[in-house]
């Protein structure tokens, strides 16, 4: 797998003149058709209409659901056999199988070829059948994948006595501490005939790592001394429908001791053999209204401890670290710094030519030593602009190649999340997430999340298109669809109608996911969560 050090760091942005000028710094099925059918006969909640199958498997339902005979059948079999009766027992594992079998038959068939649905687990999961009644349903609405929550708001899903990194477990005071519930569902999830994806919040460590005194140290900082806990930050959208995430709390990608921590968490979340691994929310926090956008220095999270180190590491002389010091302190240079820099204590007394600033990446010797000494000042501003800014997306590219390249060092299928409008430039500035997706590796599979609202489909399908366009042969792109099936939520478009449009679209893509499992079964989500439901 590809990996960039942090000795090298890239920017790629929209602007092509602002790529030059940085590449300048950092060195440079068969065919399917549309039906419309309408079933009247599936469980309330199920999607009724319908996209593209081959004429041959004209007989299968849309989206590969489960006819509402089965459902009905396998649900009575499911109740009973948690009773305890030995033939019930028996049929329902039988069921579970002819019922996987047709959903792999239906999908290689069935446009898209993999369909996926995002989950979060609770401690009501552990209780006999409630797990099983879940991935039932899952089945029944025709996924093929699941991708459920390993680790989010500061929490992992290990159990207690098996948890060794600084995190609490999800389970922990729920009186099944100790249950796997992360290894019970890709057992069981495979049972059934679908592959399970772990899926972690990246950079979102969560508040309970910093409440540690031992791991403050680690907090990403932006130039006022703030926090993603003091900062007036956006939060991301939560798996409970029409609320957002709480308890956000982003990391220093450069902080040793978070990837540390990071990678003993992986390590830990591997252990249980999901098909794969998903890292979301490897960015830095989205400011809200105007610090959105980037558009000075101080607006970058770059002064945590390490990365503000690594950052003044990037100098290669005396005179380049004391001026990137005063440019991170100030966020201007005046021709006074240029100056004083030269007599400033320790520094060489060597003639003005050895005296120029030298910094990674940057050719000073297209700024002519004889221009005036302020004009000096603001052209070694502008690159210095571009230096952390830079600085800043590689630590984002540092943390995901380490992570993802310790997901396929195991063997597995690795993926990273990201919004497609993460590595936006923005007039002079940058989107404030620094998400430069489009040096993610190609290696791992790309998760654009299509959340674009509108009313309408346009902006979605823009969203998608864009990291198609961009995409280097041979990733593969799988977007991340929110929404609820046979209606509109949120000025969402209902599933169905984002399907249909993405297939005329794209065709070739094999893989789409939808947000979430929560979403689309409220009322189920909210009863596991209080733990009210009947097994």
């Amino acid at each position: 797998m590809a990996s960039s050090g942090s000795n090298t760091v890239h920017v790629t942005t929209q602007s092509s003149s602002e790529q030059r000028s940085l590449a300048r710094m950092f060195g440079q099925r068969s065919r399917l058709i549309f039906c419309r059918t309408v079933i009247t006969g599936i469980t309330a909640g199920l999607v009724s209409a319908a996209l593209p199958l081959q004429p041959a498997e004209a007989a299968n339902t849309p989206y590969c659901q489960q006819t509402a005979a089965a459902i009905a059948q396998k649900e009575k079999l499911r109740v009973e056999a948690v009773k305890g009766n030995a033939d019930a027992q028996k049929k329902y594992k039988a069921i579970l199988v002819q019922q996987g079998d047709r959903l792999r038959a239906c999908r290689t068939q069935t446009w898209p070829q993999n369909q996926a649905i995002w989950i979060r687990l609770y401690a009501c999961d552990t209780k006999p059948g409630v797990l099983e009644a879940v991935l039932d349903r899952i089945v029944d609405r025709g996924y093929n994948q699941v991708y459920v929550e390993a680790f989010y708001t500061g929490r992992a899903l290990l159990p207690v006595n098996q948890n060794a990194t600084p995190w609490l477990s999800t389970l922990a005071g729920s009186g099944a501490d100790n249950v796997d519930l992360l290894a019970q569902a890709i057992q069981k999830g495979r049972a059934r005939g679908l592959k399970v994806y772990a899926w972690m919040f990246g950079m979102n460590f969560g508040a309970n790592y910093v409440r540690r005194f031992d791991r403050q140290q680690t907090l990403a900082k932006n130039g006022l001394g703030q926090t993603s806990l003091t900062a007036n930050v956006l939060p991301g959208l939560s798996t409970e429908l029409g609320k957002l995430n709480p308890d956000e709390v982003f990391v220093d990608p450069y902080s040793p001791q978070a990837r540390q921590d990071y990678s003993s968490l992986i390590s830990a979340i591997a252990q249980r053999k999901p098909d794969g691994i998903l890292f979301d929310y490897i960015r830095y926090p989205r400011g809200s209204g105007g610090a959105s956008v980037a558009s000075k220095v101080q607006d970058l999270w770059v002064y945590g401890d390490a990365s503000q180190q690594t950052l003044l590491q990037r100098a290669q002389n005396a005179s380049g670290v004391e001026l990137l010091r005063r440019f991170l302190q100030y966020g201007f240079l005046k021709a006074d710094d240029l100056k004083e820099t030269n007599s400033v204590k320790n520094l060489t007394t060597a003639p003005l030519p050895e005296q120029r600033p030298v910094w990674q990446g940057i050719d000073t010797s297209r700024i002519p030593a004889n221009l005036p000494t302020a004009k000096q000042a603001t052209l070694f501003q502008a690159e210095l602009w571009r230096l952390a800014v830079a600085h800043a997306g590689q630590g984002v590219i540092d943390f995901v190649n380490e992570a993802t390249g310790n997901v396929q060092n195991r063997g597995m299928s690795t993926g990273v999340v990201f919004f497609p409008d993460g590595n936006l430039t923005i007039g002079q500035g940058y989107d404030s997430r620094l998400q430069l997706w489009d040096r993610f590796p190609t290696t791992a599979e790309w998760h654009p999340m299509a959340y674009g609202v509108c009313g309408n489909t346009s902006c979605v399908m823009q969203q998608i298109q864009r990291v198609l366009s961009r995409a280097p042969v041979g990733v593969q792109v799988k977007p991340v669809l929110a929404g609820v099936w046979q209606k509109s939520v949120g000025n969402r478009p209902p599933l169905e109608a984002q399907m249909q449009v993405l297939y005329r679209m794209a065709p070739q893509l094999k893989s789409v996911s939808h947000f979430a499992y929560s979403w689309q079964e409220p009322g189920s989500d909210r009863d596991r969560k209080a733990c009210t439901v009947r097994p």
